[in-house]
């Protein structure tokens, strides 16, 4: 049985807006994984997790 992939929840200080990235990506975004998909700020780092249902207020960086 399996919860899905592992998730790191953010804020951006910048724009204020809510994301999140699955752990399995990092080799993919490399240096950029944490980043504001809008304003390419760092993350303000939240939580770390199997999704919630909680988490629909995040938009999921693909």
């Amino acid at each position: 049985m399996s919860w899905g992939p592992c998730m790191m929840y953010y804020h951006c200080p910048n724009c204020g807006k809510k994301f999140s990235y699955a752990t399995d990506l990092i080799p993919e975004f490399g240096g950029d994984f944490g980043k504001c998909p809008v304003c390419h700020t760092d993350g303000v780092y939240e939580k770390e997790g199997a999704r919630t249902l909680d988490d629909a207020e995040y938009a999921e960086v693909e």
